[in-house]
């Protein structure tokens, strides 16, 4: 398949995008024309069958002007009243802008102890099932009112990834001031070239992304790299495409520049998928050769094969699991056994059905 029939042929699409490309920064108001455009797009898409989900950023910067804040460096607890204030109002230009299409908006914000927490991932990925099913189009947004520090994704990157995860989509599209992963910062590098293809994340992928402090780095590019590691896992292809141009869909449906993400493998069992793409892992288990032997032949985790454990998790909570040498070879998580089972970003599971709570 060419990277122009990737969009075309997807069948569930999640759709992120930023803050920068929704909110005129001055105004805090948003790019109504660019809205419009990118929502005739999304209901060019939803006429043809396909089921679409938003991922969207803007409540804060939207919701600074209405509380007197703009341009104003802004405390936790003040971005979180901007958000409070900001939401309601977002997701209402998304609705205006479908209204136009005959298209319902539903609003649903989330945290990320709801995708941490099994429990609330099936609750929230039968939610979203259920909307599609109906037709609507879910706006989703981190719930930023009552998220701390502690509890945020921070980047609404790997919360598509994560969303693409949950209710196994087949494409996730991040529209970004860049035009996709390079060789190297071009920035800093007017030679690097634009990689339009990746079909394994190894060191070198990694490399591109770099560690700098601009948004191509930290916070950017590197947030995109983790976010394509879950969908990959997942089976679900990504890209990074421009999202500043009018009708960026439609402009990545044309064959536009990008970068595609398309995973070799088919996409590990429900539950696997949970534990690998897991954000927060709140503790570190290391084990010994004999161990690490048994859980790459798909057996558990027997207490006789742990060398030590570090953190402090419960049953049900994703843990590293370490070599004696600190290497990481996945994520273990209590099964109801007492036992763990293993999930890397490289590994393809043969059991059970594929969804299986």
């Amino acid at each position: 398949m060419n990277a122009a029939a990737h969009l075309r042929n997807a069948k569930r699409l999640v759709v992120k995008i930023g803050s920068a490309l929704l909110v005129n920064e001055e105004t805090g108001r948003p790019h109504q024309a660019w809205l419009d455009a990118l929502c005739d797009d999304i209901a060019a898409a939803h006429s043809r069958g396909q089921e679409v989900l938003i991922v969207t950023s803007g409540a804060v910067a939207i919701g600074r002007g209405p509380l007197g804040m703009a341009g104003k460096k802004l405390r936790l607890e003040e971005k979180q009243a901007a958000a409070a204030t900001g939401q309601s109002r977002l997701t209402q230009a998304y609705q205006t802008s479908l209204d136009r299409h005959g298209i319902t908006v539903a609003q649903v914000l989330v945290t990320l102890d709801d995708t941490e927490n099994r429990r609330r991932y099936i609750n929230a990925r039968n939610t979203l099932d259920t909307l599609l099913r109906l037709r609507a189009v879910p706006v989703i947004n981190e719930n930023d009112s009552v998220a701390t520090a502690e509890i945020r994704f921070g980047d609404n990157d790997r919360l598509a990834a994560r969303v693409a995860q949950m209710i196994s989509a087949d494409t996730c599209i991040l529209l970004s001031d860049i035009d996709g992963l390079y060789t190297a910062d071009p920035r800093a590098h007017p030679e690097a070239t634009l990689v339009p293809e990746v079909r394994e994340i190894t060191g070198d992928v990694e490399a591109m992304a770099g560690v700098t402090t601009t948004g191509f780095g930290s916070g950017g590019m590197i947030t995109k790299i983790m976010a394509a590691k879950i969908c990959m896992g997942a089976g679900c292809r990504m890209a990074i495409a421009p999202g500043k141009p009018l009708h960026p869909l439609k402009a990545l449906e044309d064959g536009g520049r990008s970068t595609w993400f398309v995973p070799t493998a088919e996409p590990r069992a429900a539950r696997k998928r949970w534990i690998a793409g897991s954000v927060q892992t709140l503790g570190v288990v290391i084990v010994d050769d004999g161990a690490v032997n048994a859980l790459h032949g798909g057996k558990s985790l027997l207490p006789a094969g742990v060398v030590d454990v570090s953190g402090a998790f419960e049953r049900g909570d994703a843990v590293e699991v370490r070599t004696k040498d600190g290497r990481v070879i996945g994520y273990v998580v209590d099964m109801s056994t007492g036992a763990v089972s293993l999930a890397t970003a490289e590994s393809e599971s043969s059991e059970g059905p594929e969804d299986e709570d």
